[in-house]
């Protein structure tokens, strides 16, 4: 990921600190976010398939790419707010998950 990205949620989380302070229920609410970014990714899902005969299509693949981006945004801002560096938690978790596959290249 680029650098305009980790400082984007950097500087998010330290929006979030000022504006809304930083104790549990602010955390709660924060990791309640994902879950409301995942609902409008579902919604965009919904709508690129026409699912719903009354509103017929009314999201694409870019509208339902930008609601994924804002559920990955979401979640780094919130594994920030816990505290913990959201790059090395992300880095971390990607080895873990390269690994679980026979043959994927482990060089890094």
């Amino acid at each position: 990921m680029s650098e305009t990205t980790w400082t984007a949620v950097r500087a998010a989380r330290a929006w979030l600190d000022q504006a809304n302070g930083t104790d549990r229920t602010e955390l709660t609410c924060r990791i309640l976010k994902v879950t409301e970014e995942a609902g409008e990714v579902a919604r965009a899902w919904v709508g690129l398939l026409g699912q719903n005969p009354r509103k017929g299509v009314t999201h694409d693949l870019a509208d339902v790419a930008d609601e994924l981006a804002d559920v990955a945004l979401a979640a780094l801002v919130t594994i920030e707010s816990l505290g913990l560096d959201a790059r090395e938690v992300l880095a971390d978790r990607a080895g873990r998950v390269q690994a679980r596959f026979p043959l994927s290249d482990r060089s890094g």
